[in-house]
């Protein structure tokens, strides 16, 4: 099973910061969504800044300081069910797959370090 959650981690942290580059580069597809949840352009670059520290606290604990990368799980789990509330407040399903797959990545990586510390 840690194998699994390994993966688990690592792919959630090369998706957070491949989405947190996109956020960054103010992509159509961030900048379409952020407006069909409601959220402020301007907020955007803020999310990336979130997405980018908790994939590198991840990094940080698959390196071998597990209480940052749970600090780190934690709060990106706490991110992603976020934006899964703001997509059903919303009422935008069509594409809520994209932060409830992000939500699970962040709660397997928890899920590893939890075992870690």
């Amino acid at each position: 099973m840690s194998s699994v959650l390994i993966i688990a981690t690592v792919g959630c942290v090369v998706a957070n910061g491949f989405i947190a580059i996109a956020d960054y580069a103010k992509a159509p597809f961030v900048l379409a969504n952020s407006a069909e949840v409601r959220l402020p352009p301007a907020a955007v670059p803020y999310l990336a800044t979130a997405k980018l520290l908790g994939a590198a606290g991840l990094l940080l604990g698959l390196l071998g300081v597990p209480r940052v990368g749970l600090a780190a799980g934690i709060g990106l789990t706490a991110f992603f069910v976020g934006a899964v509330v703001a997509h059903v407040r919303a009422r935008v399903f069509h594409n809520i797959a994209f932060p409830c797959g992000y939500l699970l990545l962040a709660v397997a990586g928890t899920g590893f370090f939890v075992g870690e510390v």
